[in-house]
């Protein structure tokens, strides 16, 4: 059959994106089966318990899943996206960005749930809370957060967006996501049956759970935390892994926190708590999506407008500055001699100075000091 050039190589693109970002979701079930089943056998080994016993699955997790995608990463010749981690210095603030706007979201939608009368709070206990919400926080980010967010909103969805629009690598990012539990309690049975403890049960959803109540949140979940990935700032993919961190902290305190001894927990009833957990998701991602639109409004209107002149306030003195290159430069700096100025009348009256030889490249500007800039930016 004959094609027409262009078209093949688009579509092997795409089948390599989308290799790219199954092979991403592969990372992270493989990571989050093996790191539990070894996790499991290395408490075993070390007696462990307690905390030390839920930590050591997660920083293998961790261990297994974010070398080996930033590894992936690494060696693609083409990169378009980044995976959005950012400079280090940002990480803090991206964490907090998602951590705040997660909490905000469900402080209000859980506060209006109180005021309809759905929600019973028990008695709080701060040094409890506070004790469960920072240990919490350290595994949630090594078992889940980190290496999820690495392998799916940072590798997998980057693969996607660098060929594909932004709805279906949203999407396509959301069914991988939906993949991996299912697939990585088959992992984590092959490799508990290796190392010789009790293997999960498999299957698409946590024992217990209706599955399709658990795909239907997961898959709320995983397109706000692709909302998050997408939202201004200069470290997204930590905005996401904070959105990610909150969700689980909420949840855990307010529907698990009696069973976790969170210090801290509420009554709810199944169906009330499903229109809860997404609706403070729903007004997360939509308020990432806001800031996202407006980010770019501002953007698009900068652009229309075009950078601004500098004032004459600005500059030590009209001498002090040449006309050459896109900005205005000291002529010092530059390492030339500053033009000499010559004041001309125009035809309003109003005296303007001109640097000699400098032609209609030249600055310009009134006696009266109002502004300074280039007659061809103009």
């Amino acid at each position: 059959m004959t094609t027409t050039h262009g078209t093949t190589p688009a579509r092997g693109s795409a089948g390599r994106a989308w290799g790219r970002a199954l092979l991403g979701g592969i990372v992270m079930a493989s990571a989050l089966g093996a790191g539990n089943a070894l996790g499991e056998a290395l408490a075993r080994l070390l007696g462990a318990d307690g905390y030390a016993r839920q930590l050591l699955p997660a920083v293998l997790v961790s261990a297994l899943a974010v070398p080996a995608v930033l590894g992936l990463r690494a060696v693609r010749s083409v990169r378009r996206l980044p995976m959005g981690l950012g400079p280090r210095t940002a990480a803090p603030l991206g964490f907090l960005r998602g951590m705040a706007v997660t909490v905000s979201c469900a402080a209000a939608v859980l506060g209006a749930g109180t005021a309809l009368g759905w929600v019973r709070w028990s008695g709080l206990d701060p040094a409890a809370l506070a004790a469960f919400l920072v240990g919490n926080a350290l595994v949630a980010v090594l078992l889940e957060a980190l290496p999820e967010e690495a392998t799916l909103r940072g590798y997998a969805w980057v693969s996607l967006r660098d060929r594909l629009g932004g709805v279906v690598s949203a999407l396509g990012t959301t069914v991988v996501f939906l993949l991996v539990p299912g697939v990585s309690t088959v992992v984590q049975a092959g490799v508990s049956r290796l190392v010789g403890v009790a293997p999960v049960p498999m299957g698409l959803s946590p024992e217990g759970q209706d599955p399709v109540a658990y795909l239907v949140l997961l898959t709320v979940f995983g397109l706000t935390l692709v909302a998050a990935r997408t939202a201004p700032g200069a470290a997204p993919l930590w905005t996401a892994i904070g959105t990610h961190v909150a969700f689980l902290s909420v949840n855990r305190v307010v529907f698990e926190g009696v069973q976790r001894d969170a210090g801290w927990s509420a009554k709810v009833a199944p169906a009330h708590a499903a229109v809860l957990e997404l609706g403070y998701l729903a007004a997360t991602a939509l308020v990432f999506v806001v800031a996202r639109l407006v980010s770019s409004l501002v953007r698009a209107r900068a652009r229309r407008l075009g950078t601004g002149h500098p004032s004459a306030a600005t500059a030590h003195s009209v001498g002090d500055w040449t006309a050459v290159g896109p900005l205005p430069v000291p002529a010092e700096r530059d390492g030339r001699q500053a033009p000499d100025i010559e004041w001309a009348r125009a035809s309003s009256g109003v005296e303007r100075v001109r640097a000699a030889g400098a032609g209609r490249q030249g600055l310009s500007c009134d006696r009266r000091g109002a502004r300074v800039f280039r007659r061809s930016g103009v």
